[in-house]
């Protein structure tokens, strides 16, 4: 059967568990052809599954959660949680003039206008007891992040970690020695970030084929997280122009800060905590002004998952 699958951004080392899954024949096992394309952001992938362009796609539950409120019978459903914490960040230099998350009162605070990590500061601050009056949001451009704070425009940027800590690498400097990262997830923002989802028409409709698409992916998911090189040598043969050595890094840091956690120890890879799910839809009402209510199993299905054994990691 045909699935067209789209990606969250342009192939990188956190897509290579598609294209493993593709490349070793796990698709083609459960009797899918699956096409990958590449993407344009996190939350156009929810649009693109709403406009019946695509059946699957690598995408955020916040953006399925927005418009799950608002077009219920269009919204698609995770199916499959890859990213097990937010990867919005906190980036501050090391020997900078903000020691901690409370240090953030009274300084300038970069980010991009409409960013997701900007929308949700009001949540950071009021888990980490800051009155946000008190800080100065600057707006930046988004390709102009690290160098701001580098040169001391501000005293701390919002970003999305898995993108500035590669661009740290490439302005020559050491995201580990040099910066200290406040993620939102560690630090009081209880929510959920990109993951598989499929349309309604498929999950309706095809079943089975949902169910095989999630098993091929958490096969891949477990050998990539067991073998990160592996998973940068597949993104090479796809995409010889990248670079493989940075896109293992990219690999290491996004199973470590965003994939396993301690909640994935027990949930296993791929599920989700209703109780936290529950608190997620909460927090991105509140972040975005949005009303109405919505239940858990109207934008994440369990149902799909492969046995806890196969998705449990050590």
């Amino acid at each position: 059967m045909p699935i067209k699958l789209t990606l969250d951004w342009k192939i990188q080392g956190i897509h290579s568990w598609f294209y493993m899954a593709k490349e070793k024949g796990y698709f083609s096992q459960e009797g899918l052809d699956v096409q990958i394309d590449q993407g344009e952001g996190s939350a156009v992938t929810v649009t693109r599954i709403m406009s019946g362009a695509y059946d699957a796609g690598f995408g955020d539950m916040n953006a399925v959660i927005q418009n799950a409120l608002s077009k219920p019978e269009l919204a698609p459903v995770m199916v499959y949680q890859i990213y097990n914490q937010p990867p919005s960040s906190v980036l501050v230099k090391k020997d900078g003039p903000v020691g901690d998350l409370k240090g953030l009162a009274g300084k300038k605070v970069g980010s991009p206008a409409g960013s997701a990590a900007g929308r949700l500061f009001p949540a950071l601050t009021s888990a980490a007891g800051i009155d946000p009056s008190t800080v100065e949001i600057v707006n930046v451009a988004p390709n102009l992040q690290e160098q701001m704070l580098i040169r001391g425009n501000v005293d701390a940027s919002l970003v999305f970690n898995l993108t500035s800590y590669l661009n740290i690498i490439g302005l020559g400097l050491d995201p580990d020695k040099d910066f200290n990262w406040y993620n939102y997830g560690d630090s009081g923002v209880d929510i959920y970030s990109n993951g598989l989802m499929v349309s309604r028409k498929l999950l309706d409709e095809h079943p089975q084929a949902v169910r095989g698409l999630v098993k091929a992916v958490n096969r891949a998911m477990v050998e990539v997280i067991n073998d990160p090189a592996a998973g940068a040598a597949i993104i090479k043969s796809t995409e010889p122009l990248i670079n493989e050595a940075l896109e293992k890094r990219r690999i290491d840091f996004a199973v470590k800060n965003l994939i396993v956690s301690e909640e994935t120890g027990k949930v296993g890879l791929g599920g989700i905590d209703e109780a936290r799910l529950l608190r997620s839809i909460a927090t991105i009402k509140a972040a975005y002004g949005l009303e109405g209510d919505i239940a858990p199993e109207r934008v994440f299905s369990a149902d799909y998952l492969p046995p806890l054994p196969e998705r449990t990691i050590e």
